[in-house]
């Protein structure tokens, strides 16, 4: 995050206990923003929260379930009360399953829209009017090459992540008038500790070989990516969905070309 006001500027970020929330949360804290790292795993948020306090940043930790209007009215207070107001709001907190789709049940599907596609809805929905008051806003959902191309054993994901571009599409024309750009970014295969745990060799390999650049990205790479979307260089960017994939969404499938 860049501009001359970056320093006064209050960001929360969910699902930012672990993986790209908590390198988002990092990176907006060191380009000066106060940030509340808000996370389902409170031990995670305070965790981060203080590994951000060491680096002489502000931030607040707080545990937030973005299944409960309740707690997501709490966190979007406890941004305002701590540090004056609400400028920047990553929906970066979210859950997925990989499973053949007839071997899907309809709870787990309502469960993962309820995190990822209601949850980002009600976190907008409680922090827009803030922004409002404070003239300026960026809103940065977190949505998936899943959600530009079918995969499959991800209906369920897909769904939810396919719905967060259109919500973002939407929300960017209903607040333009508020000086608030809203745009997503779709990660492609990132290299984080779950992603460690979840896939096998043969899923890398899957995914390398799909990728033009062959490897996975980096949270770093992701948050870069968020801090350019919430910075005033992006002030004229609003409804898009930037893919940060290694080129993945561009191609349908690598040839080996002789030359």
């Amino acid at each position: 995050m860049t501009g001359s006001n970056s320093t006064s500027r209050v960001a929360i970020v969910t699902g930012a206990g672990s993986g790209l929330g908590r390198e988002m949360a990092l990176r907006f804290a060191r380009d000066g923003a106060a940030v509340v790292v808000a996370d389902q795993n409170g031990e995670t948020a305070s965790a981060v929260s203080a590994e951000i306090g060491k680096a002489k940043g502000r931030a607040l930790g707080i545990r937030v379930d973005v299944r409960s209007q309740g707690e997501v009215e709490a966190m979007v207070r406890a941004a305002v009360e701590n540090f004056g107001g609400l400028h920047i709001l990553v929906n970066s907190a979210g859950v997925g399953e990989q499973t053949a789709f007839l071997k899907q049940t309809i709870e787990g599907f309502e469960r993962i829209i309820a995190v990822n596609l209601t949850g980002t809805y009600r976190c907008v929905h409680v922090a827009a009017p803030e922004m409002i008051k404070c003239g300026w806003g960026r809103i940065i959902n977190i949505s998936s090459v899943t959600g530009l191309r079918g995969v499959s054993g991800r209906v369920s994901y897909g769904a939810s992540k396919t719905g967060i571009v259109g919500m973002t599409r939407a929300l960017a024309i209903e607040l333009a008038p508020y000086n608030i750009t809203v745009n997503a970014i779709a990660p492609g295969p990132v290299d984080t500790e779950m992603v460690r745990q979840v896939h096998s060799q043969a899923t890398r390999e899957t995914y390398n070989r799909n990728s033009p650049m062959h490897r996975y990205g980096t949270t770093v790479e992701i948050a870069d990516g968020a801090a350019f979307l919430a910075s005033d260089q992006a002030s004229y960017i609003t409804g898009h969905t930037l893919p940060i994939d290694g080129g993945m969404t561009a191609t349908a499938a690598i040839f080996d070309l002789d030359t």
